[in-house]
């Protein structure tokens, strides 16, 4: 992954999260335990901790809810077996749906995807919401092989995802906008 990449996307850099082998904190929410592997660390997500990330010597994560509640970009995480088919499809349905800045990144697991829609300064609340939504539009057309972020289903500490590693393919609009 090169800073180049990752610019097509917008990431909260104020703060991430690394890995650890051990259980860092057990967090009680709506009547479940959830264990967290991820360490917070409050310093800037610089190049070299994106470096070592991309030689898979750490996992790092970052977060998609910012200190003031805001959200930038609806991800989905595309856990299936036909990756191509997945970016076909979501690419249509966000096309018909009016995103016209979309980005989807290979993640650690052959095949799988992390696909962001740049949304904009959005609420949590109303992010998450709109992630329910195009999920369940994009169901009626693909079996469900995908989790989106934001949720509400987990703690806000844990609507994090770990930094993608290359570009899979990305969607700016000005090719087919001028169309519509």
């Amino acid at each position: 992954m090169q800073s180049i990449d990752t610019a097509l996307i917008k990431m909260i850099t104020d703060h991430y999260y690394i890995k650890r082998d051990t259980i860092v904190n057990k967090i009680e929410y709506k009547g479940k335990t959830f264990y967290d592997k991820f360490e917070r660390i409050n310093e800037l997500l610089n190049f070299k901790v994106i470096k070592e990330h991309e030689e898979r010597k750490i996992t790092v994560a970052h977060s998609l809810v910012n200190r003031f509640d805001k959200v930038e970009n609806i991800v989905f995480d595309y856990n299936g077996r036909t990756p191509d088919r997945f970016w076909h499809r979501a690419q249509l349905l966000l096309r018909e749906e009016g995103f016209i800045n979309f980005t989807a990144y290979t993640s650690k697991t052959e095949g799988h995807l992390h696909l962001y829609v740049h949304k904009g300064h959005t609420t949590f609340n109303e992010a998450c919401q709109l992630a329910n939504m195009l999920s369940m539009k994009l169901s009626q057309r693909l079996a469900k092989e995908w989790r989106t972020f934001p949720t509400l289903d987990l703690p806000k500490e844990f609507n994090i995802l770990a930094l993608p590693y290359e570009l899979y393919q990305k969607e700016r609009g000005a090719s087919w906008s001028k169309h519509m």
